[in-house]
């Protein structure tokens, strides 16, 4: 009995330590999602706000490299799994912590159970560490500036964009403006659970993926709540043009109350007192003159 108590009290240290949980319950649950044109595929350059690569599109209606609507390799609903290295990396090493607390030399005899959690949170301490590290490159910031829709308001800016070609889009003042506000009212949105108001922020492929999370909310009996955000800092990655349309990808590093009850109104994750900060990109598209419209969030790293 005491063996079996050791290693369900393991395993919940493990689920605690390496399992994203509600906290990331903020519209977008903390995934990376949606289109960005023929730049879906394709990391978006890192600025000072992301300095480093963005994590790569999980689900999106844009088919990869090579592949079409229905193909095996079409990537909508597909997980990512990450870098075979980094998950390789991540189980050899919990592996061999475990396999060394649970059969190694010394049994339980290191401070008992308190001995044997402290070990395993040292071991997923230098396993994320590791994984960080391998995972970074040297940053070369995307241009833009470094703070939008401040008191001092950045000009008009256009960035290059490389790879297909496709011409660079000017981005200003009033752009800004519209990106900060739309974060703003999708959190709030998401936090109504007001899909009515989400489909005139956001495009119908992002509209579906905010309806699924929201669905899933309903089904576990729960809500999450995002509010006071605040837009602590932004900068512009890329922005082009093509088929018509304009895109725009933006670092944001913001600041917000993240809460998530249960059907009670207890609180179930979060703080409704203490704010949490996160950096994502967001990608926004519109026809030339038209509103900008989110089409793609994806995680900072």
């Amino acid at each position: 009995m005491r063996r079996m108590s050791v290693i369900l009290a393991l395993v919940a240290t493990l689920i605690l330590a390496l399992s994203p949980g509600l906290a990331q319950a903020r519209a977008g649950a903390g995934g990376s999602f949606g289109s960005r044109g023929s730049y879906t595929f394709s990391a978006p350059p890192v600025t000072r706000t992301a300095p480093y690569s963005a994590s790569p599109i999980q689900r999106s209606l844009t088919p990869g490299p090579s592949q079409s609507y229905g193909s095996p390799g079409y990537r909508y609903n597909r997980p990512y799994y990450g870098s075979g290295f980094g998950s390789g990396l991540l189980g050899g090493l919990i592996g061999v912590g475990l396999g060394s607390m649970l059969f190694g030399h010394g049994g339980f005899g290191f401070f008992g159970l308190f001995g044997l959690l402290i070990r395993v949170a040292i071991i997923v301490f230098i396993a994320r560490w590791l994984i960080r590290l391998f995972r970074r490159s040297t940053p070369v910031f995307a241009g833009g500036p470094s703070m939008f829709a401040r008191s001092a308001q950045p000009g008009p800016q256009t960035m290059p964009t490389g790879g297909t070609g496709a011409p660079g889009l000017e981005v200003t003042p009033a752009d800004y403006n519209a990106f900060e506000s739309t974060l703003i009212a999708v959190q709030d949105a998401w936090s109504r659970h007001d899909l009515q108001r989400m489909s005139t922020l956001a495009t119908p492929e992002m509209l579906g993926y905010f309806s699924e999370q929201l669905s899933d909310q309903v089904s576990r009996g729960v809500r999450n709540e995002v509010t006071d955000v605040h837009l602590l800092q932004g900068d512009l990655a890329q922005s082009w043009r093509e088929q018509g349309r304009e895109f725009a990808t933006v670092a944001m590093r913001f600041s917000m109350i993240d809460v998530t009850r249960d059907s009670s109104g207890r609180v179930i994750d979060g703080s409704p007192t203490e704010h949490t900060t996160a950096t994502e990109l967001w990608t926004f598209v519109r026809v030339a003159g038209g509103r900008w419209l989110l089409s793609a969030i994806q995680q900072g790293r």
